[in-house]
């Protein structure tokens, strides 16, 4: 299996974001189960932080709180957008 890395992130709403994967796929995920699962998080649950992410070198979601998702997870969590 060739490796997962994300193209393109964008935010949509909420705690949404707009996902596009070297292989193709894109969708969105709702990661407000997630950035609540996690205390490393805790800074991302007021949306305005929540909306200043970044790809970063791997490339991976990231945070400036040092907070990142791999993008093997978000291809999971994945789901088409109509």
């Amino acid at each position: 299996m060739q490796s997962v890395y994300l193209e393109k992130a964008q935010y949509r709403s909420d705690f949404k974001i707009y996902l596009v994967f070297n292989d193709g796929k894109s969708g969105e995920v709702d990661l407000k189960d997630t950035i609540h699962e996690y205390d490393e998080a805790s800074p991302l649950r007021n949306p305005s932080e929540f909306a200043k992410f970044h790809l970063d070198s791997w490339p991976t979601l990231a945070w400036d709180c040092g907070f990142d998702l791999a993008p093997e997870s978000l291809y999971e969590k994945c789901r088409p957008t109509p």
